[in-house]
């Protein structure tokens, strides 16, 4: 079970899910600057290893990236599924974030730092795009 921060710090978690691999980014309440905290399989253990990640980081929400109005329906029923799935299984909040760009955003980040092998590092940034974006949506910027 996760153990909350009483101290007012909020700890979140953003997604951007695709049918092969999750980005994962980290960011807290306090800093307010999103990190890319890595990638992971989207197989039958991606709930267990989001759970330890969840434990380990002290996660309160999990931001997940969909498409809205301009997007494909299904895939943000698609995300609002997989929302509720993990608001049931980790006992977390859930909001959403509209990720019309993350990924193109994400490769020009990386390539603008000079990053090697882009494709292996995309998945990571747009999670970092998202929750970014998310962070600066509820600050007012």
């Amino acid at each position: 079970m996760t153990m909350k921060n009483t101290a007012g710090l909020e700890h979140f978690l953003g997604l951007d899910y695709g049918k092969a691999k999750i980005g994962l980014a980290v960011a807290d309440s306090e800093v307010r600057i999103a990190f890319a905290y890595g990638t992971v399989d989207n197989d039958k253990h991606f709930l267990d290893v989001l759970g330890k990640i969840v434990e380990i980081e002290n996660i309160d929400r999990i931001i997940i990236g969909k498409l809205g109005q301009a997007g494909n329906n299904k895939q943000s029923f698609a995300a609002e599924v997989v929302g509720e799935k993990l608001k049931k299984e980790l006992g977390v909040g859930i909001s959403y974030q509209e990720e019309m760009f993350s990924t193109k955003m994400a490769e020009n980040n990386l390539k603008e730092k000079g990053a090697r092998k882009i494709k292996s590092l995309d998945n990571q940034e747009a999670a970092r795009v998202i929750l970014q974006s998310w962070l600066d949506r509820k600050s007012g910027i």
